[in-house]
């Protein structure tokens, strides 16, 4: 019964940060239409300025401590915001009246520039690196079969307060408002006044903060980090969005934690080579059964 809830806190923990890139995807996509499959290399930017600030704030060699975590995360945060700026003013702005498949084609083409340009010798490197030690671990809660660490409490802490906050912008402040405005129709908010290029540009540098820390969290749990780290972590989080409704924010988070348990509990009893392909299994399923996801609704298009 202790491996059981082990998987259960493992899986939810994993979980916590799908969802927090899983909330980017569905962000973007509600209000435009559009899957941003960049999203993925902005968490591993995330985990990149990570690795080269926490030697700049701690100094050499590091020293853990929660004030040089929460430092590191607070600059991998300010400045993946500033690329989900410029991304979303340089490539999808210009296009944003074009057809779809343009965004598409271009989403991929910002995807793959950003995987490529971090593999430069001058950039980051194409060879795996060590992440950092900002956290000592150290085991928190010893009960019979069931482990949980400091760093678990920590993921789990910062994720559920992220998401918490997102939740209070969008529902309790003006740019919320704006948001969910300009997600149920883009001409009508800008006829009642709405500024859509600011609500837009908001809702990027808003996933690609959380995005970024979700790549903190993933580096600082996982320490290595390479190039090409957020493309599978990008495919987990979209088919979370997709397994919670795309578009639908509770949907992304319910999504990305069973896609965390359902790798965990795949994992725990069947094979760990099985973890990446359970993903994608899920997502035929969800496309065959319940197109829409868990909490998505169905929108009828009228001809």
């Amino acid at each position: 019964m202790g491996e059981f809830f082990q998987h259960i806190i493992n899986g939810v923990s994993l979980g916590s940060v799908y969802a927090l890139i899983a909330i980017g995807y569905s962000m973007v996509y509600g209000i435009l239409q559009l899957i941003n499959f960049a999203h993925g290399e902005v968490v591993m930017l995330g985990a990149v300025f990570g690795f080269y600030a926490a030697p700049i704030i701690g100094g050499r060699p590091v020293h853990p401590s929660l004030a040089l975590f929460f430092s590191v995360l607070l600059v991998a945060m300010a400045l993946c915001g500033l690329v989900g700026f410029t991304i979303e003013r340089l490539a999808y702005r210009p296009l944003r009246k074009a057809p779809r498949l343009n965004c598409l084609i271009t989403a991929i083409g910002v995807s793959l520039f950003l995987q490529y340009f971090t593999q430069l010798d001058f950039v980051f490197g194409a060879i795996p690196q060590s992440y950092p030690e900002m956290i000592s671990q150290a085991t928190v809660l010893d009960l019979g079969g069931l482990h949980i660490s400091n760093l678990q409490v920590i993921v789990l802490a910062l994720s559920f307060s992220l998401m918490a906050g997102l939740q209070w912008i969008v529902y309790r402040t003006k740019l919320g408002k704006g948001m969910r405005a300009v997600s149920e129709s883009t001409d009508i908010a800008a006829l009642l006044g709405v500024p859509v290029n600011r609500v837009v540009s908001f809702t990027f540098v808003l996933g690609s903060v959380l995005a970024a820390a979700a790549g903190t969290l993933v580096a600082t749990s996982y320490p290595k980090v390479d190039a090409l780290m957020g493309a599978l972590l990008g495919l987990k989080a979209f088919v979370a969005a997709v397994l919670g409704g795309i578009g639908n924010l509770p949907g992304a988070v319910l999504g990305g934690l069973m896609m965390g348990l359902a790798e965990e509990f795949t994992v725990g009893y069947l094979s760990s080579s099985f973890r990446d392909a359970i993903a994608f299994a899920i997502l035929i399923v969800v496309l065959l059964f319940r197109p829409s996801g868990l909490l998505g609704r169905t929108v009828v298009e009228k001809v």
